[in-house]
């Protein structure tokens, strides 16, 4: 975030090595290795200048997502990489972007999830590394299928427990530990 702006390979390439070293390297997510593996995950770089702009490209997102067979298109990360360097705006903001899920009369078939730099639990403090669990190289808002949320959840043992040994994990990494995943290799 900040001052440099940076081209679209540039936030797609970070992101993908946020997924593949912290979500799927740290296995924060155990869900999300078998749809990236077969590229069923679609990342889309936002050029909004706005907010609203961002709630129109969800609007087409959602359907297109909708649209589109699970085997070809399973979740949608719509990466923003410049617009919230603020968690608090962009937290607020996905109270909106939640409405338009229901305005799509989507609820129960499709979830946001958020991800930000800075994401913060309410309750905790910044530097709490359970925090982590949730912060990416830039604001993204992704898109779930609730009916794969529930398949994967049926299919992995202690699913409830997913959070608690993630912040087991980033403890026993520390931050010097994150901060490695994210240098250039």
């Amino acid at each position: 975030m900040g001052e440099v702006r940076l081209n679209d390979a540039e936030v797609l390439a970070a992101t993908r090595q946020w997924l593949e070293k912290a979500v799927i390297g740290l296995n924060l997510c155990p869900f999300a290795k078998a749809v990236y593996v077969k590229n069923q995950v679609r990342l889309v770089v936002s050029k909004a200048r706005h907010a609203d702009d961002l709630l129109e490209e969800l609007d087409r997102e959602l359907d297109l997502l909708v649209a589109t067979p699970a085997e070809e298109i399973d979740t949608t990360l719509l990466i923003h990489p410049t617009l919230f360097d603020d968690f608090l705006d962009f937290n607020d903001f996905m109270e909106i972007a939640e409405s338009v899920v229901d305005e799509h009369e989507l609820e129960g078939v499709l979830q946001l999830a958020s991800f930000h730099p800075c994401f913060q639990f309410e309750g905790t403090d910044t530097d709490d590394l359970g925090n982590y669990t949730n912060r990416a190289p830039f604001a993204i808002l992704h898109l779930l299928r609730e009916d794969s949320v529930e398949r994967a959840v049926q299919a992995y043992p202690d699913a409830e427990g997913i959070f608690e040994r993630n912040i087991e994990t980033l403890n026993q990494l520390g931050l010097a530990g994150w901060q490695a995943l994210h240098t250039k290799s």
